[in-house]
């Protein structure tokens, strides 16, 4: 199967679908929105274990929105029978009122957990985490430009840039996209653990992506001054590196599966984050970089 492998002839059934995961990641963002965690947005996050077990998720929201100006009290119960509590952001006094009001509702309270952020911290930490990855998208395409320029012939070193660039944006967009959805189905929010997890994607799939294409400017090189075609040239080196690409990828996404199968409930999306955009970084590395840098360097 894989000596038969033609990714130049079937390009736009595999790039058709790169496009059609793209748009729609693209729209659910747009539609659905990212639901943004504390520590982008701002405000407290607080986890308590209540004893009695009549205890409602209404029942937690009503006795909070008593006697305060602020009433957006968002609570949800967690896997362990804690309660989530996300409302504005707190200040120590707020916070003891609070717990008192909910020792004398529902007697024993154990807090598992609070975290308070500003509105302001939390609006610098996600401009800083939008441009670090625009920043890493572009280092790392400005980065394979100037690795190739002494040795690009007859392809420009800049076209090797910009096709990574277009497959390292289809790996981000589309886990983006599915946790627009989880956002409205399950509630998920995107925190700063989002962001490292699409950093990670980036590095693995730009890794696999340079792989394929120095393999593509050893073999131009090696058929320099023959009339062979590039779109043989790139059909043959991506055969080449085709195992590799994958096993290599599976190896990871063994471990990862393990992970979200048995590891922690608080790393769940975390993980999935990464298992999914290592699926779509082994795929385009294969099947959207090759054959973006075959219509470039044709028009």
């Amino acid at each position: 199967m894989i000596k038969n492998l033609d990714i130049i002839k079937n390009k736009n059934y595999f790039l058709g679908f790169s496009l059609l995961l793209v748009v729609a990641s693209i729209l659910c963002v747009v539609v659905f929105g990212l639901k943004l965690g504390i520590d982008l947005e701002g405000g407290t996050q607080w986890q308590v274990m209540i004893q009695k077990s009549d205890v409602t998720e209404d029942g937690i929201q009503s006795v909070l929105k008593q006697g305060s100006e602020k009433t957006e009290v968002l609570v949800k119960k967690a896997d362990d029978g804690s309660f989530l509590v996300r409302t504005h952001t707190m200040s120590n006094e707020e916070h003891q009122t609070s717990l008192k009001a909910l020792e004398t509702a529902f007697g024993t309270i154990e807090e598992k957990n609070f975290s308070s952020i500003g509105p302001a911290i939390g609006a610098e930490l996600k401009q800083n985490a939008m441009w670090a990855i625009v920043a890493v998208l572009l280092g790392i395409s400005l980065y394979i430009a100037w690795a190739f320029r002494k040795v690009s012939e007859p392809v420009k070193s800049w076209k090797y840039g910009v096709a990574t660039l277009l497959s390292l944006f289809h790996d981000v967009a589309i886990p983006t996209g599915m946790l627009a959805v989880l956002g409205i189905g399950k509630g998920i929010e995107i925190d700063t653990n989002f962001i490292v997890a699409l950093l990670v994607v980036m590095g693995f799939s730009v890794h696999d992506t340079i792989v394929v294409f120095d393999r593509i400017r050893e073999n131009l090189i090696r058929e320099r001054g023959k009339k062979t075609q590039l779109g043989d040239i790139i059909n043959y080196s991506v055969r080449e590196t085709f195992a590799r690409s994958v096993n290599t990828s599976f190896t990871l996404f063994l471990v990862l599966l393990a992970l979200l199968l048995f590891g922690p409930a608080s790393l769940f999306y975390f993980i999935l984050t990464i298992l999914v955009g290592t699926i779509f970084g082994t795929y385009s590395s294969i099947f959207v970089a090759s054959p973006l840098l075959y219509l470039w360097q044709r028009r």
